[in-house]
């Protein structure tokens, strides 16, 4: 069985590989299947996985582990259990879902790449693939990384790919954005990778290993409380940059207006993951006494980008643009689940991190969609009666701001209850009636949600156009339907297939809840109980 978990996390990265360095006769069509091919073994590799039953034990259900550097004491240490398996399997889906719209799309590289010889020699659509199989590979290999260098290594791996994708096969109509979005991501997650880094060298110094079960079940014993405090303050500040955290995520909107569709779909699908991802698998079991103080910031914080995330998509008029910045209020729940301390909180904010990366890529497939036919994001540009134009598009768009608005009996409520009931419980030793303010203020950005996202579907579904500063100002005219094709089967089998998903949890969400508690309380050290 851990053969799968090798070929899972090692097959795109070497098939990305192999890809770039073939020779230039190979057809643009061949990388493009071959892609798809692999991220379909990929995907079954994860589905397959659940054979080991990654939800019975807190431990690994999965293992491999290597030397990989002995002089440092680095091992290639990959684990499997029932917190690392969902991101797996989501991971690998997305994977399966960008690799086929980006061949049934034929998306090519902007003029400016292709005049400036900066796009990649291979070709244009083989070169994306390359990237979009290189950045799947680096998030897998993140999300079962067991030794903390690995960790840092593997979440590095994703950085220039996903640079790539924004620069080279962003808005075609916009260089200086793409090059000012794709220069921020770099600039942003470079700085929180590097503090970060500070973080990982000052643990695996004090304690003498990088092994994360090893430290985990020392919980951070045999440390001062001072070298905890700067533990996880270097670690849960560099890692706040790719959740986001609020203020740090102002890379975020400029990335997701300029990125394509199948970009949009990783980086809020898996990307935004792999940061809240190693705030629960590193910082809370390592660190307990220090994360406990750095705590009450990161929920604070969280709250803050829940109402101020709502707040902007009241007012914001370019659909790619809103969505980004709801990313930014739903991760808010996500980092509050975390802060809080608790099992429910945590399992939360698993949850959350699962159920946004579905909903959310639903909505960058239908946004960027509607984007590639009308040229532009801008409500006012896109048109309006999206329900009777373009009924399978409208739909689509319908369900994913009902789900994103967290209504109960889908997926996204669950995560956002859980996080919230963490919340107003409050860590064992904090103050109660902090966390029961946060918790009350959170529960004011669902609201938010609610309005912000029927507004977009009374200005674009249903096609009640909206007076603006845009519209007034703007001599061009406002199109009646300016939506003219419906969706294609690929996007209309990829939409439907996360339209599933977050039926699915949402009306039986035992089936991811069950899988992440024993882990949870696994690394919350406490005695094993219901939730």
């Amino acid at each position: 069985m851990s053969d799968l978990l090798l070929l899972a996390v090692g097959l795109p990265l070497l098939v990305s590989l192999g890809l770039l360095l073939a020779p230039r006769a190979l057809g643009e069509q061949v990388a493009a299947v071959t892609g798809v091919v692999t991220s379909a073994v990929v995907l079954l590799c994860a589905v397959l996985m659940l054979a080991a039953r990654p939800w019975q034990s807190p431990g690994p259900a999965l293992e491999i582990d290597w030397p990989w550097i002995p002089t440092l004491g680095v091992r290639l240490h990959l684990v499997v259990d029932g917190i690392s398996w969902p991101l797996i399997v989501l991971t690998a889906a997305l994977g399966v879902a960008v690799t086929v719209h980006a061949a049934r799309q034929s998306p090519v590289a902007s003029p400016e790449a292709v005049a400036s010889g900066d796009s990649a020699p291979t070709g244009t659509l083989r070169s994306l693939v390359v990237a979009l199989l290189a950045v799947e590979g680096g998030a897998l290999a993140t999300f079962t990384a067991a030794d903390v260098v690995l960790f840092f290594v593997a979440f590095e791996i994703v950085l220039v790919p996903m640079w790539a994708i924004i620069r080279w096969w962003g808005d075609p109509h916009d260089d200086a954005g793409r090059r000012d979005a794709a220069s921020r991501f770099v600039l942003y997650t470079a700085l929180g990778s590097a503090v970060m880094l500070l973080g990982i060298l000052v643990l695996a110094l004090d304690t003498g290993t990088s092994d994360l079960v090893e430290l985990a079940a020392a919980h951070g014993t045999g440390m001062s409380h001072t070298t905890q405090l700067v533990v996880a303050g270097l670690l849960v500040g560099g890692l706040s940059v790719k959740v986001p955290v609020w203020p740090l995520h102002t890379w975020l909107p400029s990335a997701h207006t300029a990125a394509p569709t199948v970009g949009s779909v990783l980086l809020a699908g898996v990307l935004l993951k792999m940061g809240s991802y190693g705030m629960v698998r590193i910082v809370v079991p390592t660190v307990p006494q220090g994360f406990a103080q750095v705590a009450p910031f990161l929920g604070a914080l969280g709250v803050v980008g829940i109402l101020w995330g709502g707040l902007v998509c009241l007012v914001e008029r370019d659909l790619k643009r809103l969505i980004a910045y709801s990313s930014v209020a739903h991760m808010g729940f996500v980092a509050l689940g975390i802060a809080s301390g608790t099992p429910q909180g945590l399992q939360g904010a698993l949850f959350a991190n699962v159920a946004h990366g579905v909903i959310t890529a639903l909505l960058f497939l239908v946004v960027g969609g509607l984007k590639d036919r009308t040229g532009s994001g801008r409500l006012d540009r896109v048109g309006r009666g999206l329900r009777d134009g373009s009924p399978h598009l409208g739909a689509l768009l319908a369900f994913g701001c009902v789900a994103g608005l967290g209504l109960p009996g889908l997926a996204g409520f669950w995560g956002e209850l859980l996080a919230v009931y963490g919340a107003w419980q409050g860590p064992p030793q904090g103050d109660l009636a902090f966390w029961r303010t946060l918790a009350v203020l959170a529960v004011v950005g669902t609201v938010l949600a609610a309005a912000y996202l029927l507004r977009v579907l009374r200005v674009v579904w249903h096609g009640v156009p909206e007076a603006g500063p845009e519209a007034a100002t703007s001599d061009e005219p406002v199109a009646a339907a300016s939506v003219r094709s419906d969706a294609t089967r690929v996007e209309v089998l990829v939409g439907t297939s996360m339209v599933a998903v977050t039926v699915l949890l949402g009306l039986v969400p035992w089936l991811l809840l069950r899988m992440t508690e024993p882990g949870v309380l696994g690394l919350l050290a406490i005695a094993r109980g219901g939730v």
